[in-house]
């Protein structure tokens, strides 16, 4: 797609997809990367839970894709040239497994003061049908946010099992399939879910959340984020310089104090009698 498809069909439908852009030799490698991390960290879930929700913080091959000069440029399309990775989530669904995500709308929890941020959905491994790709309802995303619940459900993979509490009609979604290498972007009003993973190997993507640096934290928290192109003119984020290596205790620290920041912003107003 050009980048004059890419913001006009991301103004009409709130999402993008398919994109190319990684070869799938270059995707294969950021898998290896990942799962080398994933093995080295088996013996201690506090930093593989770390790795998995802040890779580009920990591995310096996806600190260089999240500023990928192709993947830059799309989000720039649609977001302006001064961006900032605001956080990113690594969905990882195993092979024959029930975990799902339900319906729900990303801005929802986050406490973000606007909706100037995008996802770009990144594919590691084959998203099908079959295994759990992601499901989009087109042009949902010019609808505010509407009310969600929070189930906590044991197979949702989503932060309280947010989920949207008025009637999708899942006739209207569009299954977004991706081959590895290939992404897709979202907007952070669009209503999405993904289903359990019947095929036999891993579901693995990497969600990027791209943000201008007008926006900011409704409390007025300063959490970390990465300038991954532009300048920030705002200082509404400590900025987080890129890893200093392969798995370094210095950036593990780091992203511990960040996601201290996070937690009770992402948990506010939980029902606590509902969490495991």
């Amino acid at each position: 797609m050009t980048t004059t498809s890419i913001a006009a069909s991301y103004e009409r439908d709130g999402f993008v997809s398919p994109i190319e852009l990684l070869s799938e030799a270059e995707a294969v490698a950021l898998r290896a990367d990942l799962e080398a991390g994933e093995a080295e960290l088996a013996d201690q879930p506090d930093k593989l839970a770390l790795l998995r929700g802040n890779l580009p913080q920990i591995l310096p091959s996806f600190a260089a894709l999240v500023r990928q000069p192709r993947l830059i440029d799309m989000v720039s399309q649609v977001l302006g040239p001064d961006l900032l990775v605001w956080g990113t989530n690594t969905f990882i669904k195993e092979p024959r497994t029930p975990n799902h995500l339900s319906w729900h709308q990303d801005l929802t929890y986050w406490g973000l003061d606007d909706e100037q941020e995008l996802t770009a959905w990144v594919a590691l491994s084959p998203a099908t049908t079959a295994s759990g790709c992601m499901r989009f309802v087109a042009g949902s995303h010019a609808r505010p946010i509407v009310p969600h619940v929070d189930t906590f459900a044991q197979n949702n993979m989503l932060t309280r099992g947010q989920e949207i509490a008025v009637d999708v009609d899942e006739a209207e979604a569009t299954d977004v399939e991706l081959r590895p290498g290939q992404c897709s972007m979202h907007h952070g009003h669009l209503f999405h879910a993904s289903g359990p993973n019947s095929s036999d190997d891993r579901r693995i993507g990497i969600a990027v959340r791209y943000i201008t640096p007008a926006m900011a934290m409704q409390g007025g928290e300063r959490p970390l984020a990465s300038l991954v192109s532009g300048e920030d003119r705002y200082g509404h984020f400590e900025l987080m310089p890129p890893p200093a290596g392969r798995l370094q205790e210095a950036d593990f620290a780091r992203v511990r104090r960040h996601q201290a920041i996070m937690r009770p912003i992402l948990f506010q107003g939980a029902d606590e009698s509902k969490r495991g």
